[in-house]
C-alpha cells in the first residue's frame, strides 16, 4: 500500500485532489459512500482513488444486468479486487425488462442502487469528462432543451438520492494513464464497442469523425454543458415564482398562466407535468396540452394522457390526476348498500369519511337512526330538493353549481328510506335534502376527510 500510496501522490497532486477533498467535507460527516463498480477502467480506477481518499465508509455495489455470459464472472473479479483493497462489496443481479435495453438496464440498475442507501448516503458513479460529452450530444440529437443539455452534475441531488461524480471534469486520457500507473486491472464489456447501441455508435463511429475536425470538441462539449447548467439554475429560480403564482403540484389557474410569456408558459407546464418524474415531456407533449385541452372549448371534457397522468380542465383550472383516479369513474360501480347510523359513529362511503353527529338545527330525525337506509348512486335525472332552498331542482345542477370536478361525481351517493330522498353524500360533504325526515334537533353526517381533497367549492 506504501508503494501504491506513494505512486497516487507522485500523479495526484494538484486541483483533483484539492477538488474531491473539499466536496467530501460538504457531505454530511455521517455519511457512507457506495461506489457503483462495473469492472471497467474507469470505476475500477475510481473504487482504488476513493479506498485512498476515504479508506472509511465505503463500500462498492456491482451490478449484474444477466446480459452477458460473462457478467457473473465479471461480479467476482469487482468483489476479488475490493477484498484486495479492504472494501465491502455487494454484487448483486437484476432482471432487465425488454424495449430499449440501455434505458430499461439503467432503470434496474439505479433501482438496485437505492435499496442499499441510506438516507445519509452518497452514490459516487466514475463518469468522466468525455461521458459528459457523449450525453450532451446525444440528447442534442434527441431535442432536448435546457434540462437535457444541461447533462449531468458533479454533485446530483435526485429527490432522497445524492449521487457524486469525482472524476466528471477528467479526460479519459488523464484516467488511462492513472489506471496504468496504479496498475488498475478491469475487464472489457464487448457492448461498449457494439454499435447497435446508441452510445456505443456516438464513441465508435460518431466521436473520431468529429474529433478529427474539432481536436478540443471534449472540452468545448463539456463547458457546454456547465454553461446549460447556469442557465438551469437561473430558469429554475424563474419556474418556483411561476408555480408560486399560477397554482400548486396538482392545479395550475389558467387565467394566471396565461398572463405569462407564451415561452414561460411552456416551461412551466413542462416542468409540471414533470412533477417528481426524471424526466421532462416531449416538446410535442405540451403542445398538445395546450392545444386539446387548455384551447379547447369551455363546455368540452377534454383530457391528455401522458406517464402515468391525466391533465384536465375544469373551470379555468388545469388538473393533474393520476391514472386511476381519473378512469375510476368508468370502473367504480356500487351496488345500493344498506346502512344502519348511529351517534357518533363512522361510516365510510365513495365520496370520503363522515361522522354521525348531532345538530342543533335542522336535521335527519333520530327515529331514523338504526333503521336500514338505502345507499345508491345516482343514475341521472334525480331532483333534489336541498333545504333552504325553494323547489325541487336537478341534481345534475346542484353538481354542476358546486364545481364538484366530473371525475369524482361517481362518488355521489343518495341516502334514501321507502324511495323517499333524505340527502346526498358528496365529496364537498352531506347535502340534506327536504323531506319529511327532517326535524330540529337532528342529526347530520358530517364529512371528516374526503378520499381526494381537491374538490370543488361547497354547494
Amino acid at each position: 500500500m506504501r508503494s501504491t500510496l506513494s505512486a497516487f501522490n507522485e500523479i495526484w497532486q494538484q486541483q483533483f485532489r484539492s477538488d474531491c477533498l473539499s466536496q467530501l467535507e460538504a457531505f454530511p460527516e455521517q455519511a457512507s459512500f457506495l461506489i457503483g463498480c462495473s469492472g471497467g477502467m474507469d470505476s475500477m480506477l475510481l473504487l482504488h482513488l476513493m479506498s485512498l481518499l476515504r479508506p472509511q465508509n465505503i463500500r462498492a455495489i456491482y451490478i449484474d444486468h444477466q446480459l452477458q455470459p460473462e457478467s457473473a464472472a465479471w461480479g467476482r473479479f469487482v468483489a476479488s479486487a475490493c477484498e484486495a483493497l479492504n472494501v465491502p462489496c455487494i454484487v448483486q443481479a437484476v432482471q432487465v425488462q425488454g424495449g430499449n435495453l440501455e434505458n430499461q438496464a439503467r432503470a434496474a440498475r439505479y433501482q438496485a442502487y437505492q435499496q442499499h442507501l441510506a438516507p445519509d448516503d452518497i452514490l459516487v458513479l466514475a463518469h468522466h469528462q468525455q461521458d459528459q460529452a457523449e450525453t450532451l450530444m446525444l440528447r442534442l440529437l434527441s431535442g432536448a432543451g435546457i434540462h437535457g443539455l444541461a447533462a449531468m452534475r458533479q454533485v446530483d441531488q435526485r429527490g432522497p438520492l445524492t449521487i457524486w461524480r469525482p472524476m466528471l471534469h477528467l479526460a479519459r486520457e488523464q484516467i488511462c494513464q492513472w489506471a496504468a500507473e496504479l496498475n488498475v486491472q478491469n475487464i472489457q464489456d464487448p457492448t461498449n464497442s457494439d454499435i447497435h447501441y446508441d452510445r456505443a455508435w456516438c464513441r465508435e463511429a460518431l466521436w473520431p469523425l468529429l474529433q478529427s475536425r474539432f481536436p478540443k470538441m471534449q472540452q468545448a462539449l463539456s463547458r457546454s454543458s456547465s454553461l446549460m447548467q447556469d442557465a438551469e439554475q437561473i430558469l429554475a429560480e424563474v419556474l418556483a415564482q411561476d408555480m408560486a403564482a399560477c397554482g400548486t403540484p396538482h392545479a395550475l389557474q389558467l387565467k394566471q398562466l396565461a398572463a405569462l410569456p407564451p415561452p414561460r408558459q411552456r416551461q412551466l407546464l413542462s416542468a409540471w407535468m414533470r412533477g417528481q418524474g426524471q424526466y421532462r415531456p416531449p416538446f410535442e407533449m405540451v403542445q398538445r396540452l395546450i392545444h386539446e385541452v387548455i384551447h379547447s372549448k369551455a363546455d368540452a371534457q377534454a383530457a391528455l394522457h401522458w406517464n402515468g397522468f391525466y391533465y384536465a380542465r375544469f373551470a379555468q383550472q388545469l388538473h393533474r390526476l393520476p391514472k386511476a383516479e381519473y378512469l375510476a369513474a368508468a370502473h367504480e360501480q356500487a351496488a345500493t348498500q344498506w346502512l344502519d347510523f348511529q351517534l357518533n359513529e363512522f361510516t365510510q362511503v365513495l365520496a370520503g369519511n363522515f361522522l354521525i353527529q348531532p345538530v342543533q338545527g335542522l336535521g335527519l330525525s333520530s327515529a331514523l337512526l338504526g333503521q336500514e337506509l338505502a345507499l345508491t348512486q345516482r343514475q341521472g335525472g334525480e331532483k333534489i330538493h336541498l333545504h333552504g332552498r325553494a323547489g325541487a331542482w336537478p341534481l345534475k345542477k346542484a353538481i354542476q353549481q358546486a364545481q364538484i370536478f366530473p371525475w369524482l361525481r361517481h362518488r355521489i351517493q343518495i341516502l334514501s328510506i321507502d324511495n323517499v330522498m333524505l340527502g346526498v353524500f358528496t365529496p364537498n360533504g352531506f347535502w340534506l335534502a327536504d323531506s319529511p325526515y327532517c326535524a330540529a334537533a337532528g342529526w347530520l353526517p358530517q364529512i371528516i376527510s374526503s378520499d381526494n381533497s381537491k374538490i370543488g367549492s361547497s354547494s
